[in-house]
């Protein structure tokens, strides 16, 4: 869906590797997200400070747990909605997911004071994508809560490589 992006933007590409981990429930919410904010602000050292995340607009959640576990302001945390931060096919294992954004400063961005997350603008990049999967989707639309919610993360490599090394794009 996003190939009329590759090469206009700083960080679409048309091939990538995603770096990713599983959790067939072992695991959920509360530990990836620690985890993830751990991985990226105290041994990828990235400044807590440029970093935003996204939740599903309906996952309180989410929400509640980026701002007790990780310590993310809650300005800085923004919901968008079904689009943008939940995944899910036809049918079969679905759920809400969060997106980890990197700041890439305000010169990079639309102007709108309220430019954050979700904007059309290059200024924020996103690295990461946790996916909560937690619900069985039936071939009516209905969604199940699994037994075993799991997890389901991708950080994408060469975003993240954009970001340690200071470079203002992806190639």
């Amino acid at each position: 869906g996003d190939i009329d992006n590759v090469g206009v933007t700083p960080r679409h590409l048309t091939f990538f590797e995603m770096l990713g981990n599983f959790s067939f429930g072992d695991y959920f919410k509360k530990e990836a997200i620690g985890w993830a904010w751990e991985l990226l602000t105290d041994v990828l050292k990235i400044d807590k400070d440029r970093l935003w995340v996204t939740v599903y607009q309906d996952d309180d959640e989410a929400a509640e747990l980026w701002h007790s576990v990780a310590g993310v302001p809650r300005e800085k945390i923004v919901r968008l909605g079904k689009e943008d931060n939940f995944w899910e096919l036809e049918v079969g294992p679905s759920g809400p997911c969060s997106e980890i954004y990197y700041d890439t400063g305000a010169d990079k961005g639309c102007g709108s004071p309220n430019c954050k997350p979700g904007c059309d603008c290059s200024r924020f990049l996103e690295i990461w994508n946790l996916v909560f999967t937690q619900f069985d989707k039936d071939e009516q639309g209905i969604y199940h809560p699994l037994s075993n919610p799991n997890i389901d993360t991708g950080m994408g490599l060469e975003r993240v490589s954009c970001v340690l090394q200071g470079k203002p794009t992806v190639f």
